[in-house]
């Protein structure tokens, strides 16, 4: 079940989540973290998906913040990315 949930920063865009989070933010307020240089090539890889991916997706948006600020992710991190990714692929292909 999906629904919308007003972002706890700018308290007027909506976010939509999957299940109940305690601290949603929307994209907008999150744009300024999520810039940053990447220099590992297998991250810059990883982390080379659509902007709209980012927009959709609360925890891809949290993936690469944590990676951006520690420059290490653990590996269930990176597995769950990309499953994450994978499946938001085929589900943009199905439509």
């Amino acid at each position: 079940m999906n629904y919308k949930i007003k972002c706890i920063r700018c308290k007027k865009n909506y976010q939509l989540v999957v299940k109940p989070t305690r601290y949603v933010t929307c994209y907008e307020c999150q744009k300024s973290e999520l810039v940053g240089e990447i220099t590992d090539v297998e991250m810059k890889k990883m982390f080379d998906i659509p902007e709209q991916f980012y927009k959709d997706n609360m925890f891809l948006r949290d993936i690469k913040i944590k990676y951006l600020m520690y420059k290490n992710l653990s590996e269930k991190q990176v597995a769950a990315f990309i499953k994450a990714v994978e499946k938001m692929k085929k589900a943009s292909e199905e439509k």
